[in-house]
C-alpha cells in the first residue's frame, strides 16, 4: 500500500509545530533544567550503551519521534524484514541479512527453503576451512603454509570484511598477514603484490556472479602474477571464491569445492555476516567468528521486541531524522576514539548512503522532504586536529556520534585514560561552548588589556550546542563488533521506512558502470570518442594521445 507523503502525515506535522517551539533551546539550559537528562535520555543493549541526551530533545521529542515511527508503520515492517517478506520491492527479494546470524537449529523457512540450514551448512564448511589454513594443513604448492591473504572484492565484499579485520586485529592469527584489493586503479594491486610470494599467498576472489569486472580484472591481474612462479594446476591451492557461479569458478581454476556460496536475499553492504566474512574468520577464527554473528543476533533479538521507546536502533535512527530534518544537519560525522575502528566510518558511508540515499518513495513519487545525510568521519584524537574547527564554530551544525570503549586491549600506560578524557570532552565542548562573557573573563584574569579582550572575544566564542550520541562499550570484542554493525544496519532501515524510500536496492551504482565500458573501449581501440558531450570527448582524446606519447 502506497504511504501517504511524509509532511502530509499528522505525526510529522505534530513535529514540525514542537520543532518551532524547540528551535530556540539551548543544551546548556536543558542539561540545568533537568537533573535527570542523562539517566532519562540513556539506554544499553546487547554490550553497547547509548547516551543521547546530548541532542536538542525532550522526552516530549521522542514520544512525537515514536508516534511518527509507529505512524509510519516501523514495526510491521521491522516484522516483515524478519519473517522474510519480499521488502526489497525493486528486485522482488527477501533481505534476510539477520537470518546469518541466527543460531543454529532454529528453524526458519521462507518459500519453502530452510534458510537456517542452508547458512549453517556454509558455515560448516568455512570453520572446516579456516581451521585448515590457519592450522598450516593447508599448503601451497611448494608444500609451505598460508603465510598471506589477499581478499579480492569491492563495495561491501571489501568494506566490511576489510573493516572488521582491522576491527579485530588484537584477536587476529599471529602468522596470518591479511590484505585487501578492490580499486580498479593497478596501483592498488601493485602495493600488495609488490611483498607477497606466490608459494605462501592466498587469494580469495569475493564476486557472487564471478562477473563483477572490477574485481575480475583485480583477480585476473592476481591469476597472471601467480603464474609467474606457480602453475595452472597450482591454482586450486591458491584461489579460493565467495561466489555462486560454479562454471565461471571452475574456469579460472579454482577447485568448486572452495567455493563458498550466498544469497541474492543478501546485499552486499549487509553481507559481512556471510561467506564474503570469509577473510574475518580466517583472520580470528571460526570460533571468534561465531561470537561477531552472536553479538549481531542479540542486537537483532533487541531490536525485534523492546518497546521503540527503549529500542537502540530505533532512538538511533529518530534523533538521526530530528537532526536532518528539524535542525537541518545535511551530514553526519563518525568519530570512533578507537584506532582499529579507523574504517567504521567508511563502511557506514556505504551502509546509509547507498541505502537511503534516494529521491524517490517506493511508490514512485520525488519525496518530499531531505533523505539520507552525507556520513563521513575519522578517528579521534586525529579528527580533533583536521576538521573538528569546523564543527565547533562553522557555519553547519554536524551532529557526531562518539564511539568508544571503556578499556582497551592493550596495556600502554597513560593512553587509554587521555584517549576516553578527549572523547568526553569534545562530546561535552559541543554542546556547552563557550560564551563571550567566559572567554572575557579568561582574558581579563590573563591581564590582556580591555582592547585586546574585545579583538579577541568572537574568535574565542563557541557557540555549542552541537548535537552528539555517545555510544560505550566495555571492550571492542568480536561481539560487541557486531552488535555495533548490528545497531547501524537496524538504524539505517527504520529511517528509511520513515521516509518510506527502497533502502534495499543500489540502482544509482550503475549508471557510471554501463558508460564506463563503453569509454574503456574507445580507451583501448581506434573508436573515435564523438559520442559524448565535449569534455568527456576531450579527456578520452587525452587520455589516448598520453599513451601514444
Amino acid at each position: 500500500m502506497r504511504q501517504p507523503l511524509l509532511t502530509t502525515t499528522a505525526a510529522y506535522q505534530a513535529l514540525q509545530s514542537h520543532a518551532a517551539d524547540a528551535k530556540d533551546w539551548h543544551l546548556r539550559d536543558l542539561f540545568a533544567a533537568e537533573p535527570q537528562r542523562f539517566p532519562t535520555l540513556t539506554v544499553d543493549a546487547a554490550g553497547l550503551f547509548l547516551d543521547y541526551s546530548k541532542n536538542r530533545i525532550s522526552q516530549r521529542t521522542v514520544e512525537l519521534l515514536t508516534d511518527l515511527a509507529r505512524e509510519r508503520g516501523v514495526e510491521g515492517q521491522r516484522d516483515a524484514m524478519f519473517s522474510g517478506e519480499k521488502i526489497n520491492l525493486t528486485e522482488q527479494r527477501s533481505v534476510l541479512h539477520t537470518a546469518l546470524r541466527m543460531p543454529r537449529g532454529k528453524q526458519f523457512v521462507v518459500d519453502g527453503q530452510d534458510i537456517n540450514g542452508d547458512v549453517h551448512a556454509v558455515l560448516d564448511r568455512i570453520k572446516a576451512f579456516t581451521d585448515r589454513v590457519r592450522n598450516g594443513n593447508w599448503l601451497g604448492y611448494s608444500g609451505k603454509p598460508i603465510t598471506d591473504i589477499v581478499n579480492i572484492g569491492i563495495g561491501g565484499s571489501d568494506l566490511g570484511p576489510k573493516m572488521a579485520v582491522l576491527a579485530l586485529r588484537s584477536y587476529a592469527h599471529p602468522r596470518l598477514k591479511m590484505h585487501f584489493v578492490s580499486n580498479v586503479d593497478g596501483h592498488d594491486m601493485d602495493a600488495v603484490l609488490t611483498n607477497l610470494n606466490q608459494e605462501t599467498t592466498l587469494f580469495i576472489v569475493a564476486s557472487k556472479t564471478f562477473t563483477t569486472a572490477e574485481t575480475m580484472l583485480n583477480a585476473q591481474t592476481a591469476r597472471r602474477w601467480f603464474l609467474c612462479e606457480g602453475k595452472e594446476e597450482d591454482l586450486a591451492r591458491h584461489f579460493v571464491a565467495v561466489s555462486t557461479n560454479t562454471e565461471a569458478v571452475t574456469k579460472f581454476g579454482i577447485d568448486p569445492d572452495n567455493m563458498f556460496p550466498f544469497w541474492d536475499w543478501v546485499g552486499g553492504r549487509y553481507s559481512v555476516w556471510s561467506a564474503i566474512g570469509l577473510s574475518v574468520a580466517l583472520a580470528v577464527g571460526f570460533g571468534y567468528f561465531e561470537t561477531f554473528l552472536a553479538g549481531a543476533h542479540e542486537m537483532d533479538e533487541h531490536f525485534r521486541t523492546a518497546p521503540l521507546e527503549q529500542n537502540m536502533p530505533v532512538l538511533l535512527a529518530l534523533i538521526g531524522f530530528w537532526n536532518r530534518e528539524f535542525i537541518g544537519a545535511s551530514s553526519l560525522s563518525i568519530a570512533p576514539y578507537h584506532q582499529d575502528l579507523n574504517r567504521f566510518p567508511a563502511y557506514l558511508q556505504q551502509l546509509d548512503m547507498e541505502s537511503n540515499g534516494k529521491r524517490v518513495t517506493k511508490g514512485g513519487q520525488p519525496v518530499d522532504t531531505a533523505t539520507c545525510p552525507v556520513v563521513w568521519g575519522e578517528c579521534g584524537t586525529n579528527a580533533q586536529h583536521a576538521y573538528f574547527q569546523l564543527l565547533h564554530q562553522g557555519t553547519d551544525i554536524v551532529p557526531i556520534d562518539f564511539i568508544a570503549a571503556l578499556l582497551p586491549t592493550h596495556d600502554l600506560a597513560g593512553h587509554h585514560d587521555a584517549l576516553l578524557a578527549n572523547c568526553f570532552a569534545q562530546s561535552e565542548a559541543f554542546m556547552k561552548g563557550k560564551t563571550a562573557e567566559e572567554v572575557r573573563a579568561e582574558l581579563t584574569a590573563q591581564g590582556l588589556p580591555e582592547a585586546k579582550i574585545d579583538e579577541l572575544v568572537p574568535h574565542r566564542t563557541f557557540p555549542g550546542n552541537r548535537p552528539s550520541n555517545t555510544i560505550l562499550m566495555e571492550h571492542l570484542t568480536p561481539a560487541t563488533l557486531g552488535a555495533l554493525i548490528a545497531l547501524y544496519e537496524h538504524k539505517t532501515f527504520v529511517q528509511g521506512v520513515l521516509w518510506d524510500i527502497a533502502s534495499f536496492d543500489q540502482w544509482g551504482v550503475e549508471l557510471g558502470k554501463v558508460l564506463a565500458k563503453k569509454i574503456q573501449a574507445e580507451l583501448e581501440g581506434d573508436v573515435d570518442p564523438a559520442a559524448h558531450d565535449s569534455s568527456t570527448n576531450g579527456l578520452i582524446v587525452m587520455a589516448k594521445g598520453a599513451k601514444i606519447e
